[in-house]
C-alpha cells in the first residue's frame, strides 16, 4: 500500500468510499450520496490549504484522510478537524494508522496548534484510532444528530501540537 496527495482524479473513487458511509453509517452526517462532481469541488478546496491524502494499491484507492478549516472565525485559524475514512470491508488493516501518519507528519510541519476529531458515537475503531495517536476526548454532545430514524451522540477528541 501507497500512500499519495489525493488528486482531482481520485474523486469517483472517494465519492465511493464515502457514499458507503452516507448510506449505511452514522459515521457522517450527511444523508445523501455525493455526486462525483461535488467530490471533486470539496477536493479541489480542501487542497487549497489543507493536506489531503489517499491510501492506494495497485490503483484502488482503500482509503482517505484530510484536514480541514474548523471554523472560520480568525482566531482559529491554527486549528484544524481532521477526517479519515477506509473502504468498507478492509477495516482492522492499518490503512488508517498509514494515512494519519501522512497526515500528521505533514500538520506538524505547519502553525496548526490543535487537531479536533468529532467522532459520531458509538464508533470503538475510530476512537482506538485517534487515542493510538495521542487524543483526549474534551467534549461529548447528546443526542446532537439525527440519522436513520435515531439520535446520536458526537464525541469530540483533540490533539494539541507540541512542537520543540
Amino acid at each position: 500500500m501507497d500512500v499519495r496527495k489525493a488528486q482531482l482524479e481520485d474523486s469517483k473513487q472517494i465519492a465511493e468510499i464515502y457514499n458507503y458511509y452516507v448510506e449505511n453509517s452514522h459515521s457522517t452526517f450527511e444523508t445523501e450520496p455525493l455526486k462525483i462532481a461535488e467530490m471533486n469541488r470539496r477536493i479541489a478546496e480542501t487542497i487549497k490549504n489543507y493536506p489531503f491524502f489517499v491510501c492506494e494499491e495497485s490503483a484502488e484507492i482503500l482509503g482517505y484522510a484530510h484536514a480541514a478549516q474548523y471554523k472560520s472565525r480568525c482566531a482559529y485559524k491554527s486549528s484544524v478537524e481532521v477526517s479519515v475514512y477506509v473502504k468498507n470491508g478492509t477495516n482492522g488493516k492499518g490503512i488508517g494508522t498509514l494515512l494519519y501518519e501522512m497526515l500528521f507528519a505533514e500538520l506538524f510541519k505547519t502553525d496548526v496548534h490543535a487537531i479536533i476529531a468529532g467522532i459520531a458515537l458509538p464508533n470503538e475503531a475510530s476512537i482506538k484510532l485517534h487515542e493510538r495517536f495521542g487524543f483526549e476526548k474534551v467534549a461529548h454532545f447528546q443526542e446532537i444528530g439525527f440519522k436513520f430514524n435515531k439520535w446520536i451522540d458526537v464525541g469530540y477528541w483533540e490533539l494539541i501540537c507540541r512542537k520543540n
